[in-house]
């Protein structure tokens, strides 16, 4: 198979013949055996009206270096900003502002007077003095947006929290992976940090494990009043204390780093969040962080390379750190449609580890696992406009992974504002205060099980890359039938695949090139979790498509390195994804689209030209999704998603699939 894979030959924003959509002889052929009924001819007839309207909004973003370089930009202001301007245009708004690279200490504080003189203030600092959180008159933004040292002004946007696990997830398996040196594979020496609504530190699923608390709310308490994040925290490292284990996290010897910046009413702000990302950073070396934790999100506007919150994302992992952030639960809208392109920010930041949510029926067998309803659907949304007036598209492929998320049991925190406005969350498993456990749902849920996971590979192969760590998770995922990138990314994790492959991997890393051997050993592409044995997906999640094959683990490659991003193994040539042979190795395939999986291998189903789905819908770029959804538009998601509709999907998915869940077991020592 050929490493470049042709998709359409016109350029991003002229037109093009049917003549010439590609597609690969044998895809071709299956597409048409399988999906030649009424739908599949209207299918057919619509991926040419997809592909022209996915090229007239652009190439994602990321081919800016290649195809749009001599464009330049409209406004140095977010959409929603200017918005937010015009529809209160004597008020004030929250802004955060990002610094020209060349600007420093002086120009720093020079704009920081000028906006006192503007009469607004400065919140705080974000990025060692190269951003700030501001509150400004709208009249006067303009004027501040004018500054020669200023880049880039966006709105503070609001965060909210997106709202049996041993074993489904194949955690139990990879306890029993650990050696000589590393010991048991719980997690213990792995910091995991938890920007949530705080942590209740004394509930017994910690027993002292908490070994850091800071608040950026401005409400000077690090407790968890709203009951998000002590829930969070016990998905990812709980300890076995209540119960007899039946609530036993993901990484249950991990320390908790407790970064509180959602409040008493599950709020918060991007601000508050990137001064708390940046805090982790310049203190993962005193707690061991290795792996952040961001069960929150806020609307995606802005691309990824000007959203504040991806960029502090960004610096985390160019820190080292990996970072796992919900996908968002705006899967399906108020009547039940499904919705694609409506992953949260900072789920659109292609360095992270985007999470969304699997039902797993409170199975431990996987057969009967599905993508939750809510859990939010790629591509990402995320825009910038050029100087044409012309929005383009980031339309990366999201989520990388699901995990479980529905009706999951795990710690509450006393007296929360979760469960006392909403009593069915509590799980009635004991009147003790310190062993109370209460359900919830969301891709806020899956997150911390990616987030324990991650902690769990760094403690079994601590000389991993971010990005390798990753690619382990991708590779060893299990696809689930009849579903596709959008919704699952590389399918659902598997633990007891990952924690092997892992320790298998080298740990000389730093001395290698693309194409030497990766791996000390071989080891079979399958796994078994309760009692059921499934294929590897094989695969890895790019930017706009999929790379798949044995070479991806059994040679390095130069995309597990420093200085790139995992999905940076395809790149654009002249409106052609190709690989790029520095970072990919000969033996590496790609995709030529979007994988409608049959469940078995990441690289069999169907694949679709451009990104394009055709099973239960296809997107189309002027917001109108075909057969059984919709697409939320960004004007929807800017205006009305953060109002009435957004908060009611929210706490909605917090009570989870109508389905089975899992199962309450009740406390078998409450006095201890």
């Amino acid at each position: 198979m050929s490493k470049a894979i042709k998709t359409v030959n016109a350029p991003v924003t002229e037109g093009f013949l049917l003549s010439d959509i590609r597609r690969t002889g044998s895809s071709f052929r299956k597409l048409r055996a399988n999906r030649m009924t009424t739908k599949g001819v209207l299918s057919l007839l619509t991926v040419a009206i997809l592909v022209f309207s996915f090229l007239m909004t652009g190439l994602p973003t990321g081919a800016r270096s290649v195809l749009a370089n001599s464009r330049t930009r409209r406004s140095n202001m977010s959409p929603d900003l200017e918005r937010a301007i015009v529809s209160s245009p004597g008020g004030t708004v929250r802004v955060i502002v990002d610094t020209k690279s060349s600007s420093n200490s002086t120009a720093f504080g020079r704009l920081a007077t000028k906006i006192g003189v503007m009469g607004g203030f400065v919140f705080r600092s974000l990025n060692h003095n190269k951003s700030m959180s501001i509150q400004i008159p709208a009249s006067s933004v303009a004027a501040l947006a004018a500054d020669n040292a200023v880049k880039y002004l966006s709105l503070d946007r609001k965060t909210v929290v997106t709202g049996h696990l041993e074993t489904t997830s194949g955690a139990a398996d990879a306890r029993n992976y650990g050696t000589p040196d590393t010991g048991t594979i719980d997690g213990h020496g792995i910091g995991i940090a938890i920007l949530d609504s705080g942590v209740y530190a004394a509930h017994h699923a910690f027993n002292g494990r908490v070994v850091a608390s800071i608040d950026f709310t401005g409400e000077g308490r690090t407790d968890d009043p709203y009951g998000h994040g002590t829930h969070v925290a016990s998905m990812a490292a709980g300890n076995g204390h209540v119960s007899s284990g039946a609530y036993t996290g993901i990484a249950p010897l991990a320390n908790i780093i407790n970064v509180r910046v959602l409040d008493s009413q599950g709020r918060g702000s991007a601000s508050n969040t990137i001064a708390g990302i940046d805090w982790c950073i310049a203190n993962k070396d005193l707690y061991s962080i290795r792996v952040l934790n961001m069960s929150l999100g806020t609307v995606a506007v802005d691309s990824y390379v000007d959203d504040p919150l991806c960029q502090a994302v960004r610096r985390a992992y160019d820190a080292g750190l990996v970072v796992c952030a919900a996908a968002g639960n705006s899967g399906k809208d108020a009547n039940g449609a499904k919705v694609y392109g409506s992953i949260h920010s900072p789920g659109i930041e292609p360095s992270a580890i985007t999470v969304g949510a699997a039902n797993t029926y409170g199975t431990d067998e996987r057969s009967d696992d599905s993508v939750a309803t809510y859990s939010s659907r790629g591509p990402t949304r995320g825009y910038y406009i050029d100087g044409e007036g012309v929005k383009h598209y980031d339309n990366l492929i999201k989520p990388d992974l699901i995990a479980p998320g529905n009706k999951i049991i795990e710690a509450e925190s006393p007296n929360n504002v979760l469960v006392t406005g909403n009593p069915s969350l509590d799980a009635v498993v004991t009147a003790n205060t310190n062993h109370k456990m209460m359900k919830m749902s969301g891709t806020s849920m899956a997150t911390p099980v990616v987030a324990g996971a991650v902690a769990l590979l760094f403690q079994r192969n601590p000389s991993l890359t971010p990005n390798l760590v990753k690619a382990i998770l991708e590779y060893t995922a299990q696809p689930l039938a009849g579903l596709s990138n959008f919704e699952q990314g590389a399918g659902e994790m598997n633990l007891e695949g990952a924690a092997r492959l892992a320790g298998l991997v080298r740990t000389d890393l730093a001395g290698l090139g693309t194409g030497d051997a990766l791996l000390t050993d071989t080891t079979d592409p399958t796994s078994t979790i309760a009692a059921e044995t499934f294929n590897w997906g094989g695969g890895v999640i790019q930017k706009w498509n999929f790379v798949y094959g044995s070479a991806l683990m059994s040679q390095y490659q130069g995309i597990y390195g420093e200085g790139v991003l995992l999905a940076d193994g395809t790149i654009v040539s002249n409106g052609v994804l190709v690989s790029d042979g520095v970072l990919l190795s000969d033996g590496v395939l790609l995709s030529d689209g979007v994988l409608l999986s049959d469940g078995v291998l990441l690289s069999a189903g169907v694949l679709l030209t451009a990104g394009v789905l055709l099973s239960d819908g296809v997107l189309l770029s002027d917001g109108v999704l075909l057969s059984d959804g919709v697409l939320l538009s960004d004007s929807i998601l800017a205006d009305s998603l953060p109002g009435s509709v957004a908060q009611s999907l929210a706490m909605s998915a917090l009570g989870g699939d109508l389905t089975a869940g899992m199962s309450a077991a009740p406390d078998t020592d409450p006095i201890h």
